[in-house]
């Protein structure tokens, strides 16, 4: 009996479940956004930036996982057509500031554990702010934090 059970543990251990990997890529998806997309922000504004990404997760109008949400692009990824600018940079995706990464995932498990900031609830689109993006005069303008805007869908 004892060596049964050992062999399931052992086969749990080395082949998690479908859902704790499916857990594991969507959490990876969430820091890497973050991390691309806002390292450089306050604690507050990397919340910020998580909170729009699992907001349109929730929202009808995007994929339905946070990796969906991430990698999403219009036609094919190329410079200026996917959601998030890192992805379509032509860059390679490395972490190299162990730092911010660290504050990043901290980040990240808070969102994931319903952490919101209140200024820019409901929130489904951000954008720098020396850019001004083509859609965001038909978003309803929410707020600032550091170098982002933030804007909700009207619809």
């Amino acid at each position: 009996m004892y060596k049964i059970l050992l062999s399931i543990l052992l086969f749990v251990l080395l082949f998690p479940s479908t859902s704790q990997a499916e857990d594991d890529a969507e959490y990876h998806c969430l820091v890497e956004a973050i991390y691309f997309e806002a390292r450089s922000e306050s604690n507050i504004g990397q919340l910020a930036v998580a909170n729009v990404i699992l907001e349109r997760v929730r929202h009808e109008d995007h994929p339905n996982t946070i990796c969906g949400v991430v990698h999403e692009w219009k036609y094919y990824p190329r410079l200026h057509k996917c959601s998030f600018s890192y992805y379509c940079d032509g860059k390679t995706e490395v972490m190299y500031e162990k730092d911010s990464l660290s504050s990043v995932m901290q980040i990240a498990t808070l969102a994931l554990e319903g952490a919101i900031v209140e200024d820019t609830h409901s929130s489904t689109h951000y954008h720098s702010r020396h850019v001004q993006p083509y859609w965001a005069n038909e978003l309803l303008y929410i707020g600032s934090i550091g170098e982002h805007l933030f804007y909700a869908s009207i619809y």
